[in-house]
């Protein structure tokens, strides 16, 4: 069992920059895929952002490639993403998720924190 706890979000101005932070329980969560989500009204959620448990592998989703970045600290059991020259179309409730070794379903998720980036 893995529980997921996003922090991080806020009200930013476009062209600024946000780091979340996703705080997980467990012992194995280092064996764990992260991924970034994140879902605006009236849209689907879409992927943003996603690794795998050491790390090696990153995936970013087309509309933020080049702008954002995910990381792990396997010792802090903690994910990050850092967000750098926001839009407003990157505003959006993030969640952070875990999916385990092998599997494509994404089986634990967290609550969300809302980013929102105004003009």
């Amino acid at each position: 069992q893995v529980q997921l706890e996003e922090s991080g979000g806020g009200v930013i101005e476009a062209g600024g920059s946000l780091r979340l932070s996703c705080a997980a329980s467990g012992q194995t969560f280092s064996t764990y895929t992260l991924g970034w989500f994140r879902q605006a009204p009236g849209k689907e959620r879409e992927v943003v952002a996603r690794i795998t448990s050491r790390g090696v592998i990153t995936y970013y989703g087309d509309s933020v490639k080049g702008r954002f970045t995910i990381s792990r600290d396997n010792a802090k059991n903690t994910v990050y993403l850092q967000m750098n020259s926001l839009k407003p179309e990157d505003t959006a409730v993030y969640y952070c998720a875990a999916r385990r070794f092998g599997s494509l379903d994404y089986i634990y998720w967290g609550q969300g924190t809302q980013v929102t980036v105004s003009l």
